[in-house]
């Protein structure tokens, strides 16, 4: 957890604070996601979820319209638009001050949850590659940028990842896309690893030990485990029973430059930093 102590994001014109890592909770408002219990599917359903996640101490919430999961079924920008109009709408009734990202590879779908919704970050598991208009889209707004690793698509992602030099090709990977989205004025920029998708399970535990050496950009880094099959599938286990994993990840995470948990179980996660913090500042 060191290094980036004093960096903030520019959240509509306040600063958000990360000298302390902070946890975004998982707010799916999708029939499909892989962690059955994360599936948002009524108002009641959103409703509970958003005061769980503040309750629980969550600062930030990634709201999902579109499931990312390995082999997921595609659906239409107007469906993605729709379900987060639903969800949107929920969030900023039950909780109007927290920090929201919308989780979208669509540069059409971010530009009307910031500019009619009222999102404020924007979380882009494809890296600007499944939407050309996308960098240009979120620097115009002005708004963060969560840049993810990734290959492929949902769809295909997982068929057969294979890098001849997995460090090499990400280091590669977020420098160009770092220097393009610079070039059109983009300030705020987070870096996400992208644990789970377009990585076998080696991959991902490779990536993981050395997730520090993404520190040299010099940006902060959000940090994605939740009861992934990285997790489960390696402990021969299920979605359902990998949070005690999710939880030794986590601190590994924050050990190696973490500022930002997205999770499912945010009282866990919250404790984790806690308790690390209180490690790193005795």
């Amino acid at each position: 957890m060191k290094g980036l102590e004093h960096y903030s994001l520019n959240v509509r014109g306040r600063l958000f604070d990360l000298s302390e890592p902070q946890v975004m909770g998982i707010l799916n408002v999708t029939p499909d996601s892989f962690y059955a219990e994360s599936r948002m599917k009524t108002e009641e359903a959103v409703r509970k979820r958003v005061s769980q996640i503040v309750d629980e101490g969550g600062s930030m919430i990634d709201v999902g319209a579109y499931s990312s999961r390995p082999g997921a079924e595609n659906v239409s920008a107007e469906e993605e638009m729709a379900r987060l109009r639903r969800g949107m709408k929920i969030v900023r009734e039950v909780a109007p001050e927290i920090s929201v990202s919308v989780d979208t590879f669509r540069a059409d779908v971010a530009k009307m949850a910031v500019e009619e919704l009222g999102a404020d970050i924007v979380n882009d598991i494809s890296g600007g590659e499944l939407d050309k208009a996308m960098f240009e889209t979120v620097a115009k707004m002005g708004v963060p940028y969560i840049l993810m690793h990734m290959k492929g698509t949902p769809q295909t992602m997982q068929e057969a990842p294979h890098y001849d030099d997995l460090l090499k090709e990400v280091m590669l990977y977020f420098a160009e896309r770092i220097q393009r989205l610079r070039d059109l004025g983009q300030k705020d920029i987070v870096l996400d690893p992208g644990y789970g998708f377009a990585k076998t399970i080696d991959h991902n535990y490779e990536l993981l030990r050395h997730q520090d050496m993404l520190q040299v950009f010099e940006l902060p880094l959000l940090v994605g485990v939740s009861r992934k099959s990285m997790i489960y599938r390696f402990l021969g286990a299920s979605p359902e029973e990998a949070l005690n994993g999710t939880t030794v990840l986590n601190t590994i995470a924050l050990q190696k430059g973490a500022r930002i948990l997205r999770v499912h179980d945010v009282r866990e996660a919250v404790e984790t930093v806690r308790l690390m913090s209180k490690i790193v500042h005795s």
